[in-house]
């Protein structure tokens, strides 16, 4: 078998077999497929693409490739959720205490963030001396006394997804829907969760564009989990505007605690509603969606959602006076106020601009290495439906050390990013499907 004969055949858009797809991906991690041969590859499957049994074999063998967790011996329902991710997305921080107080096991790998879209791990470690880097042992021991961990992915998981995804992100083939598919899926499985629920985003602020892709990606991917028997349920949300009012990493820290304390914004609180909702149902502690809503409210109005929280961050080394304390987060000492240009109503607020406004002020960063300062972001006073006077407060931007051009191209983002109407719009639910 040659690499050269299999990128060959995909070219002509025929499928390969299990043991074509273990070749190239057993000869990418040994060295005999080189990295030109896969990129070669992957540009074929861009444009041929994979069907749904070439995408279970690319599923297994990124799973095979690397270490596979296994919590049968702490519980026989432990829970992930993973997000295709977008601006002001919080609700892993939210999500993972509120399932653990009400008994769930969370078992919790998440990454950092590339591009416009905010990492769980950079927000985390806004948090003064919060540690995401967790060895196995300490991973599953967290798990097993106080119910959840949230850890950075071990490079031991799935280590073939690591090696093509640095490929796709320099060759233009990152969306395609399979790849997506068996990149997900393998890290969720390989993770050693047996209840994963999928949030699968569009919008300007998403990766995904068109609610039309999201549900295809949602269904390929529910699909492939099932063929490799694991129960995979997908929530499809809106990203036309951000999630919540804090985007930034110490700023959606700062969300996520006031949301713990029953201070919700109404499209976050949907979103966690639902995919809790989902999850302690098919953890079987909640018989359906009514019971699992009560259940939610009651450990959110209780304050055990919150103390769970204060139980992860100690766990994981950091401060929990931070929940009470914001003076202990870096926010940007320096902040620019945007003001209505008109007035009238919010007609849109558009996700990407706020994104591309936090990224200039030092929220984000382009490549893996780069350094992100946690304490830039933006508070939003009004989205999509309120009304507004001209000269009205907008948004506040914060900042540390930005070069001034740097700022004034986001306060130009940001100001650009609100539309006005003289009517008020039609406000759609954050959730589609």
């Amino acid at each position: 078998m040659r690499a050269v004969d299999i990128i060959q055949k995909k070219k002509e858009g025929r499928a390969h077999t299990k043991e074509e797809i273990d070749f190239l991906i057993k000869g990418l991690m040994d060295g005999t497929v080189e990295d030109y041969q896969m990129s070669s590859w992957l540009m074929a499957v861009y444009f041929q693409g994979l069907n749904e049994d070439e995408t279970v074999y690319m599923t297994e063998a990124f799973i095979n490739s690397g270490e596979i967790l296994d919590f049968s011996d702490i519980s026989n329902t432990v829970a992930d959720k993973h997000s295709t991710g977008g601006v002001g997305d919080k609700v892993t921080i939210v999500l993972i205490p509120l399932l653990a107080a009400l008994g769930v096991k969370c078992a919790k790998l998440s990454g950092r963030g590339l591009g416009y879209t905010g990492g769980t791990v950079d927000k985390l470690e806004s948090i003064p001396n919060f540690k995401c880097q967790l060895k196995d042992e300490d991973f599953r021991s967290q798990i097993k006394t106080i119910g959840a961990a949230i850890s950075a992915q071990t490079p031991n998981l799935t280590p073939a997804d690591g090696k093509i995804y640095a490929l796709r992100d320099v060759t233009a083939t990152v969306d395609n829907k399979s790849l997506i598919c068996a990149s997900v899926v393998s890290k969720k499985i390989a993770s050693g969760a047996n209840i994963i629920v999928l949030d699968v985003k569009y919008g300007s602020g998403a990766f995904i564009k068109t609610k039309e892709e999201a549900r295809s990606l949602a269904d390929l991917m529910i699909k492939i989990g099932a063929k490799l028997n694991r129960k995979i349920e997908a929530v499809i949300s809106s990203m036309e505007q951000p999630l919540g009012t804090h985007i930034g990493n110490s700023l959606e820290i700062i969300e996520s605690i006031e949301f713990l304390k029953g201070n919700h914004n109404k499209d976050l609180y949907e979103i966690v509603l639902e995919i809790a909702g989902r999850t302690l149902i098919l953890a079987n502690i909640a018989k359906d969606f009514n019971e699992a809503k009560n259940l939610i409210d009651e450990a959110l109005k209780s304050g055990t959602a919150l103390q769970k929280l204060k139980e992860i961050i100690e766990a994981q080394g950091g401060n929990s006076d931070c929940t009470e304390n914001y003076s202990l987060f870096n926010v940007g000492k320096n902040k620019v106020e945007i003001k209505a240009q008109n007035e009238g109503y919010v007609s849109k607020l558009d996700a990407l601009n706020i994104a591309k406004a936090c990224k200039l002020l030092g929220a984000g960063r382009d490549k893996k290495s780069d350094s992100i300062d946690f304490g830039a972001g933006c508070i939003l006073n009004k989205k999509t439906g309120d009304k507004v006077q001209k000269d009205e407060l907008l948004c506040i931007l914060y900042f540390n050390d930005v070069k001034k051009d740097r700022i004034n191209e986001a306060v130009q983002y940001a100001q650009k990013a609100f539309e006005y109407s003289v009517s008020k719009p039609e406000i759609q639910s954050v959730l589609y499907k």
